[in-house]
C-alpha cells in the first residue's frame, strides 16, 4: 500500500541534518512518497522504519547513473506510462557504438566527430551522451585499447559490450575511478560478471531472449547484491520491441513487479535494414528505453533524434523558457532601440530570430514571465507594466543607451501609458502584434 509523504516523514529521523541531499526530512519524505528518491540516501532511518518503509519508497523504475568524471548518464525513476499522466523524468542516453576490430585511428576520429556535434535547440545545447566499445575481436588486450582510444577522444560515459567475463574485465579495468555499463549479462555469465559488477561498482546489462528469462536472472543478481541493472528486452524488430518494451514497463509501474523495474537498453543498428535504425530509436526513445545505442552517426538523423527526445522529456506543466535578461542583436549601439519580449522560448527565439535577420542592431530584453507567451502571461499578470519597468532598470538599460526608446509588443499596447509613469524619460513605442513584421517596422517606424 502506497504510504503519503506525511506518513512517511512519521516514520523518519525529523532532524533535517541534510545527509540525504534535501534540506528537510519533509522534502526527502515528499519525494519519497512521488517515487523520485530512495530510503538509503537517509543514513539514520532506525531499522524498523526502514523494513516498513523499504517497500513503499524503492521506485518502480529504479535510478541507474553512468559516470565517467564531470558527466554522467541517468535512467530510470519513471513513475507514468504517458508523459501527460504527469512526466517523464530522465531522458535516454543516446550513445554510438565502436568495435575493437577497428582501427585505434579510426575509433578515435568516429568519435571525436560524434563527441563534438551539438545541436542548439530553443536555448537548450543538445549533445549525445556517451558511446559503447563493442569487443568484437574477442581479444582481451584488443578491447582495452579501443577502450583507452574512446577515452581518449571523449570524457563521456561508456558502455562496455562483452558476453566474455575475461574479456570485459580487461576493458573495464581501463576505466578506474568510474561507473561504466557492462553490457552481455546471460545465464551462462552472470556470477562471474557480478563479481566484476562488485568490483568496480559497474552497473550490469542483461540479456534476455524471453520476459521469463530475464526476471529469473535479475532476482538472481539482486540476490547476489548488486541492484544496477539495466535490460535488454531482446528484441530487435518495430512491433516486438514495442510490444515487449511496454510489457515491462506495464509490469512495473501496475504490477509493481521488482524484477522488471529497471531501465531498458535498445540497440536500433541491429536491424536488416539500417535505414530503419533512425525510426526505431525515434520509437526506443518513446517507448520506453533508458539507453540506446546507435551503430552509425550521421549529424542530420543524431539531430532528429535530439529535438524529438527534448520535445518528449520536458515536463508538459512547465513551458520551455529562456534565461531573462538583456541579450545584444546585431552589435547595438547606444543609440539602438531597446525591445522587450517574455521568456518563453518559442517567443523569444521568434524576435529573436526576426531582429537578427533584419540587420537592424537593438537591445532584448526578455522579462521573466515564467515560461508564458506574451498574450497569455499579460493575461495572468505576469507581464505587465511594473514587470517591465523593474527589468529595465535592474539591468541598467538606462546606462546602455543614449537614446531612451523601449519597443513593446503590439499584442500589449495597453500598457505603453502605465510604463510612460513607470519609466521616466523613456520613450514608449508600441511594435507589430506578430513578429514576422519586426523588419518592416524597423525600416518605417524607426
Amino acid at each position: 500500500m502506497a504510504l503519503s509523504g506525511i506518513q512517511i516523514y512519521k516514520l523518519l529521523p525529523q532532524t533535517n541534518c541534510k545527509d540525504c541531499g534535501f534540506p528537510t526530512c519533509l522534502a526527502f519524505a515528499m519525494k519519497l512518497a512521488a517515487k523520485q528518491a530512495e530510503l538509503s540516501a537517509c543514513p539514520h532511518v532506525s531499522p524498523a522504519s526502514k523494513a516498513q518503509l523499504a517497500e513503499a519508497s524503492e521506485p518502480p523504475v529504479r535510478l541507474v547513473t553512468l559516470k565517467a568524471g564531470e558527466y554522467e548518464v541517468k535512467a530510470g525513476n519513471e513513475v507514468v506510462m504517458c508523459r501527460h499522466e504527469k512526466t517523464f523524468y530522465n531522458k535516454p542516453g543516446l550513445f554510438v557504438r565502436v568495435r575493437d576490430t577497428e582501427a585505434v585511428a579510426d575509433i578515435k576520429k568516429k568519435i571525436a566527430e560524434a563527441n563534438a556535434f551539438v545541436v542548439d535547440y530553443v536555448g537548450m545545447k543538445l549533445t549525445l551522451d556517451g558511446f559503447a566499445v563493442e569487443a568484437t575481436s574477442g581479444n582481451a588486450d584488443q578491447f582495452a585499447a579501443a577502450i583507452k582510444a574512446a577515452r581518449e577522444a571523449t570524457q563521456r560515459p561508456l558502455i562496455l559490450i562483452s558476453h566474455d567475463p575475461k574479456v570485459m574485465a580487461a576493458g573495464v579495468g581501463a576505466l578506474p575511478n568510474e561507473i561504466p555499463l557492462l553490457y552481455g549479462v546471460d545465464g551462462n555469465n552472470w556470477q562471474a560478471m557480478v563479481e566484476l559488477a562488485k568490483q568496480h561498482k559497474a552497473a550490469l546489462g542483461i540479456v534476455g531472449k524471453t520476459l521469463d528469462e530475464l526476471a529469473d536472472l535479475t532476482q538472481k543478481i539482486r540476490d547476489a547484491g548488486v541492484n544496477d541493472l539495466v535490460l535488454d528486452p531482446g528484441t530487435r524488430k518495430l512491433s516486438a520491441s514495442l510490444a515487449r518494451n511496454t510489457q515491462i514497463r506495464r509490469l512495473a509501474l501496475k504490477k509493481n513487479f521488482r524484477p522488471m523495474g529497471y531501465p531498458m537498453i535498445a540497440f536500433p543498428g541491429e536491424t536488416d535494414d539500417p535505414a530503419d535504425e533512425v525510426v526505431l530509436a525515434a520509437q526506443a526513445i518513446a517507448k520506453y528505453a533508458g539507453f540506446v545505442v546507435l551503430d552509425h552517426f550521421e549529424p542530420e538523423k543524431v539531430y532528429a533524434l535530439l529535438v524529438l527526445r527534448a520535445n518528449i522529456f520536458t515536463d508538459p506543466q512547465k513551458p520551455i523558457q529562456v534565461q531573462p535578461g538583456v541579450y545584444e542583436i546585431n552589435n547595438p549601439k547606444p543609440d539602438s532601440p531597446v525591445l522587450v519580449t517574455t521568456n518563453f522560448s518559442i517567443t523569444y527565439f521568434s524576435v529573436a530570430n526576426e531582429v537578427e535577420g533584419s540587420g537592424f542592431p537593438a537591445w532584448l530584453v526578455v522579462v521573466d514571465a515564467e515560461g508564458m507567451s506574451v498574450l497569455t502571461s499579460w493575461a495572468a499578470g505576469k507581464f505587465d507594466s511594473e514587470r517591465i519597468a523593474k527589468a529595465i532598470k535592474s539591468l541598467n538599460m538606462a546606462d546602455k543607451v543614449s537614446r531612451k526608446r523601449l519597443v513593446i509588443p503590439g499584442a500589449v499596447a495597453v500598457l505603453s501609458g502605465e510604463l510612460e509613469e513607470e519609466l521616466a524619460g523613456w520613450e514608449i513605442r508600441v511594435g507589430p502584434r506578430e513578429a514576422v513584421d519586426i523588419p518592416s517596422f524597423f525600416k518605417k517606424a524607426l
